[in-house]
């Protein structure tokens, strides 16, 4: 039984050395915030001792947050600040690695006007277009981890009492991303070649499209010519490789953006701009999201869809088995990041340049052309379940099971 002080020593070399991989007078970027003061000093410690040049620190705080989406005036969600985007775009151009901590409450937006939270969204979206471009074509290192915060911690484990809510998340945290095990590198290690084995499997196969069939779902999914799976680490323009989510089970690959027919229901709660949206079922028409019904957050989710054409379509095919250490723990983290890793997934907008074969030195009209989507916004939503069954088929026609019952058929 391993402390929490190790735990966090552990997790923290994890980010710097598998996640964001950090090199000799590499700078580092941390996007936090304030409660993840911590884990954010321990990083920052490693990446210094691996050799960086600079670590920057971004810090957010969930009350000044919520404190401008309430009283800052509804035409300023419009703006995003300039340099901002500057200092992004010259940090990856630059060779920088970004670290993002996500910790924000998944009801920190619920009572704010979701035109406000759209219109930030969207301003942010497309003042970072050029920046997400890089992303997805793994110009550089990035990695997206967690910490906890108080109102998460509640919303999570709101049986117990305050004072334990915080380090029940955050010993959910360390188990999933295996920081409380012997050797945690190595555990990554053998995480990523298992990952890399069903990727494999799947580019021989080389399916033509996917049928999921579920409670609520049923949809075909078609895939372009030349996409590949890919699943656990990534390497950057550089050559070092690095894990862009922390934790991950999927493998995941890009669909055709005019390829995807029927409906889709959620099987996991999606946090999202501060709030819950769920109960709600998507159907596609020629790879155009047609019709939409939610129990919750049906303004927002439509919101979401209406940011942009390519919001109206997916970016990312992603799948993960019922099985999966976060699906067995039980735990539902109302937090993509984690919920994610325990469920099948689709994500509407952008997908992956890097995802198809000579992608990432594609233009955007290229990719276009070769089936996939454009968007400023990428959100993944979960899907899977244990009465899920996705068959594959290949370009005769052909058809074999790739899940059944929630889990790999091969």
């Amino acid at each position: 039984m391993y402390s929490f002080e190790q735990k966090l020593e552990n997790y923290a070399s994890l980010v710097v050395e598998v996640g964001a991989n950090i090199q000799k007078d590499q700078v580092l970027y941390v996007s936090a915030s304030i409660d993840a003061q911590a884990l954010v000093r321990k990083i920052s410690d490693k990446a210094y001792d691996a050799g960086a040049r600079q670590v920057i620190v971004d810090w957010a705080d969930d009350v000044l947050t919520k404190m401008r989406y309430e009283k800052a005036p509804a035409d300023s969600f419009s703006d995003f600040p300039e340099w901002k985007v500057m200092e992004r775009e010259r940090l990856a151009e630059g060779g920088a690695a970004f670290v993002s901590i996500v910790s924000q409450s998944p009801d920190l937006l619920k009572d704010i006007d979701p035109s406000r939270i759209a219109d930030a969204q969207k301003a942010s979206g497309q003042a970072l277009s050029n920046y997400r471009k890089m992303l997805q074509a793994d110009r550089f290192s990035w990695s997206v981890i967690a910490a906890p915060s108080p109102d998460w911690a509640a919303k999570m484990f709101p049986e117990l009492p305050r004072e334990e809510q915080v380090p029940a998340l955050w010993e959910a945290i360390f188990k999933a991303v295996r920081a409380d095990v012997a050797d945690p590198v190595n555990a990554w290690k053998d995480l990523d070649a298992t990952l890399n084995d069903k990727a494999d499997h799947l580019n021989k196969k080389a399916y033509r499209k996917l049928h999921y069939k579920a409670p609520g779902t049923d949809l075909t999914i078609e895939l372009p010519k030349g996409h590949i799976w890919c699943g656990g680490g990534s390497v950057n323009v550089d050559g070092n490789p690095f894990m862009a989510n922390m934790p991950t089970e999927e493998v995941f690959t890009v669909p055709h953006m005019s390829g995807v027919n029927g409906y889709v229901k959620n099987t996991k709660p999606l946090s999202y701009g501060g709030n819950i949206i769920d109960d709600f079922t998507l159907t596609f028409t020629d790879g155009k999201i047609t019709d939409v019904s939610a129990g919750q957050g049906a303004e927002v989710l439509q919101r979401l869809i209406d940011t942009d054409e390519g919001a109206k379509r997916l970016g990312e095919v992603a799948l993960v088995p019922h099985a999966s250490p976060i699906s067995e723990s039980g735990l539902l983290f109302y937090n993509t990041l984690f919920d994610e890793n325990a469920s099948n997934h689709l994500a509407i907008g952008s997908a992956y340049s890097f995802c198809l074969e000579g992608g990432k030195t594609m233009s955007s009209n290229e990719l276009e052309e070769h089936g996939l989507n454009q968007s400023i916004t990428h959100v993944d939503f979960m899907i899977g379940s244990a009465e899920m069954d996705i068959d594959g088929i290949l370009e005769d026609g052909t058809v074999e099971p790739v899940f059944r019952n929630g889990n790999w058929a091969f």
